[in-house]
């Protein structure tokens, strides 16, 4: 289940579908997916899906996770990292052995609680967490050089795009039927760059705090 060749034959899948940064592949080939998820379901950890996590929540799929953040580093080392959405706490685990603070939110508690248990057994403690409404961010730690949300909001949050610094990322799915994961650049005080990267499937970003 955990075996390095179940793992290296995640890291070929992952090669083949476009993502070529060796430290994002390297950092999925060493955290263990399995104690992500529950025991029930640890058997299918190395497989390219997304997996139920309880709250109607989900664990993204490798792809997606490596996939954004290859993106948040294309433009070199990342200092300060806000990710909307700690759910299992992997994409959280992935961003910390990558950048030098992460900063994530996320409004279920119990889902935060596991998630911060999870990061201690690894010994990540660059990680800060907070139970609180995703959409809003974390104003008093901006600004982020990169933002990272694994929820999907029908419309980008002004809330976040005024926490990024100026050449700061964000990596974002954004649509309520169809979604499309969007890579907004902040150019300057007023002016947001956006790309449209792929068709995706998140969760619904959702308001309010669980607890």
């Amino acid at each position: 289940m955990t075996s390095k060749r179940t793992r290296e034959r995640l890291v070929s899948r992952l090669r083949e579908q476009g993502i070529d940064d060796e430290a994002v592949l390297q950092v999925m080939r060493d955290t263990p997916r399995h104690i992500f998820i529950d025991e029930a379901l640890s058997h299918r950890a190395y497989e390219d899906t997304a997996l139920p996590i309880g709250y109607n929540q989900t664990i993204s799929q490798p792809y997606i996770v490596a996939r954004m953040t290859e993106v948040l580093l294309q433009d070199g080392p990342v200092s300060r990292v806000l990710e909307v959405g700690t759910g299992s706490g992997f994409q959280t685990a992935i961003l910390a052995q990558l950048v030098d603070q992460v900063f994530s939110v996320e409004r279920i508690r119990p889902l935060q609680e596991k998630a911060r248990q999870r990061l201690q057994v690894l010994k990540l403690r660059n990680a800060q967490l907070l139970h609180t409404d995703g959409g809003m961010g974390w104003p008093s730690k901006a600004p982020f050089d990169g933002i990272l949300v694994a929820a999907a909001p029908d419309e980008v949050p002004p809330e976040l795009l005024q926490q990024l610094a100026i050449g700061g990322r964000l990596v974002i799915p954004v649509g309520g039927g169809s979604q499309e994961l969007r890579l907004v650049r902040r150019l300057d005080e007023e002016t947001f760059d956006t790309q449209v990267l792929e068709a995706c499937k998140f969760v619904p970003l959702l308001s309010g705090t669980v607890r």
